[in-house]
């Protein structure tokens, strides 16, 4: 995600130099390569879209559940995921963000997700556990 206007503009910019750059070495048509580089600064600023909690409730399931069901944890105990326990355990706090680093990175006893899930999936399972452990976790 781009955090600013002025990186908004930079890309912006970057985008029209690359197309126009690419528009000169094979020879586009003025026309072409302005609706070019007006399409691809679209897509380079266009917003992310907010994580899909159910999609994330489902990957939780396939692939979380058999140490985290219920939201507790069958190897470390105290580690769940539970409001508390991830305010005080999740490195940098319990947001979305620290589930996706763990998540994708692992620690401890915790493999690894990033490679068997895909970006998408692990945002979805982090909105999940997030929410989750606002509303309370059935057992």
């Amino acid at each position: 995600l781009l955090k600013s206007t002025k990186q908004t503009s930079k890309m912006k910019l970057a985008v029209a130099a690359i197309l126009a750059t690419s528009a000169s070495a094979l020879s586009f048509a003025p026309k072409q390569a302005a609706a070019a580089a007006g399409a691809a600064a679209f897509v380079a600023v266009a917003p992310a879209f907010a994580a899909d909690v159910g999609a994330g409730e489902s990957v939780f399931n396939q692939n979380c559940s058999a140490c985290h069901a219920g939201g507790q944890n069958v190897i470390m105990p105290e580690k769940t995921l539970e409001k508390e326990a991830l305010d005080m355990y999740l490195a940098n706090g319990r947001s979305e963000k620290s589930v996706v680093t763990q998540v994708t990175n692992g620690k401890n006893a915790m493999p690894a997700f990033g490679g068997r899930l895909s970006d998408e999936d692990i945002a979805n399972v982090a909105a999940y556990v997030i929410k989750t452990s606002e509303t309370g976790w059935d057992e």
